[in-house]
């Protein structure tokens, strides 16, 4: 009798393996096709200039200020731990040249790029999704209109351009509150803190960043519109996929940074 409940247990197991090795590639197509969609709305007419405005201002207005305490809080933080580290060997005066280097190139993109999946990612598929309920797509697609070269391409260009740039101010805004730690807390010599982050910290570290958001903001964009565009209907369908947008922006993020930070480190060798 004991045996019936593991055999039950072994079924259920097999069956969902086979049910994601069939849904898992139909999945990746159909992501993939919507790529080639949204590449190929790209280069349609118009270009919906007013659009793409309106969604810059939402998503940089709007962002703006949690990015700005995110920014602080982070550089504050990590130059606390990193003055902490570096006092135990006399090497204070590095935490200006260590925290700008890791804000820079890792920090900034990673933490701005979480902080803006769970902002503007939800925020977009919510939209999205709403309409969907609403039948407002399917009214969209009957009158001749493509729902990715009105929804989704304006929203791309926008966060393209303006999440790049949020993350350029978090870098700022993240040294500042490390300045701060470290000058008033720890009693870095101002120069010497300035001096170390100049040495570690050029325009290529700071490329490297902005290059590894520019990435974030289109997976950001795709996936959240992608899983808006999927609701099901009824307010539970929009609930479940922003949760699920959000969940997969995540995660993409963290791949995409693994992937490019690799490869970042290979061309620098």
């Amino acid at each position: 009798m004991r045996a019936l409940p593991l055999l039950s247990s072994i079924h259920r197991l097999v069956a969902y393996l086979g049910r994601l090795a069939v849904e898992l590639p139909r999945q990746v197509g159909l992501f993939m096709l919507f790529l080639g969609e949204i590449f190929r709305q790209l280069l349609r007419r118009p270009f919906r200039l007013g659009s793409i405005i309106k969604h810059a201002e939402a998503m940089g207005n709007h962002s703006l200020a949690i990015i700005c305490l995110t920014a602080l809080s982070t550089g504050g933080v990590f130059a606390l731990q990193m003055a902490g580290l570096f006092k135990v060997f006399s090497a204070e005066n590095m935490v200006g040249g260590a925290t700008g280097l890791a804000l820079t190139t890792e920090l900034a993109p990673l933490i701005g790029g979480f902080v803006l999946a769970g902002r503007v990612g939800s925020a977009m598929c919510a939209e999205i999704a709403t309409m969907v309920v609403r039948e407002q797509i399917d009214a969209m697609e009957a009158m001749g209109v493509s729902p990715i070269h009105y929804l989704v391409v304006p929203r791309l260009i926008a966060a393209a351009v303006v999440m790049p740039l949020l993350i350029g101010i978090f870098m700022v805004v993240g040294m500042l509150g490390a300045y701060s730690v470290s000058i008033f807390l720890f009693e870095v010599d101002q120069g010497i803190f300035l001096e170390k982050l100049v040495a570690l910290v050029g325009h290529n570290e700071v490329i490297k960043g902005l290059r590894k958001m520019f990435v974030f903001a289109l997976i950001i964009t795709v996936v959240s519109c992608r899983y808006g565009l999927q609701a099901e209907k009824g307010a539970k369908g929009v609930g479940v996929a922003t949760t699920n947008a959000v969940i997969a922006a995540l995660l993409g993020i963290l791949f995409a940074d693994f992937v490019i930070s690799y490869m970042q480190l290979r061309w620098s060798l």
